[in-house]
């Protein structure tokens, strides 16, 4: 006896419905206790009102997070999940806040324990001045060299066989380029 698709379509979702089992009546908001939280990972820690405050914010993304990917702390405790740095730099750098400590002197006392490499850019000072002008003096530099190369070799006469192309024509070379121009029209 032949099926059309509508009764294949019937007989498959009556296939299918024993298999799903009780799951479609079955209650997810009431959930059994977890005995061992241990079993499902990482411990979540408190959520504090220093989590999205502006001014610790401002601070962490002063602050490299010493976990190596050179993300500032507040990015890499936002994103990374697995990162076990981020979360304890965050705790450390809400210490200080609690104890009423600027945003610079928060900066220095992390500087203070972890050296120049904590922070996301290096100060303004001494050699680390050669950072920050070098890279834009080279460009400077290079493209004026560039600029002055190209120009040069643009004016530069260009010679062919035993003439120098000027750029300017003859009034004879150019009484000959018409008369070329004017055969190959017709």
């Amino acid at each position: 006896m032949p099926i059309d698709r509508r009764g294949f379509l019937r007989v498959g979702a009556l296939a299918v419905l024993p298999a799903l089992g009780g799951r479609l009546g079955q209650d997810t908001t009431a959930a059994a206790p977890l005995y061992q939280p241990d079993l499902a990972g990482r411990p979540r820690e408190r959520v504090t009102d220093y989590q999205n405050d502006p001014f610790i914010i401002g601070i962490e993304r002063r602050l490299r997070c010493t976990c190596g990917c050179n993300l500032d702390i507040y990015t890499c405790r936002t994103t990374d999940f697995t990162c076990t740095y981020s979360p304890a730099l965050h705790r450390e750098l809400v210490d200080l806040v609690e104890q009423h400590l600027s945003a610079d002197e928060v900066v220095a006392a992390f500087v203070a324990k972890y050296g120049q490499q904590s922070l996301m850019a290096p100060p303004k000072e001494g050699f680390n001045w050669a950072g920050y002008l070098l890279p834009g003096v080279a460009i400077t530099l290079v493209g004026s060299v560039l600029g002055w190369v190209l120009l040069r070799r643009a004016r530069a006469p260009v010679a062919v066989g035993d003439a120098a192309v000027t750029g300017v024509l003859s009034t004879d070379d150019e009484a000959r380029l018409r008369t070329e121009l004017d055969k190959l029209e017709s």
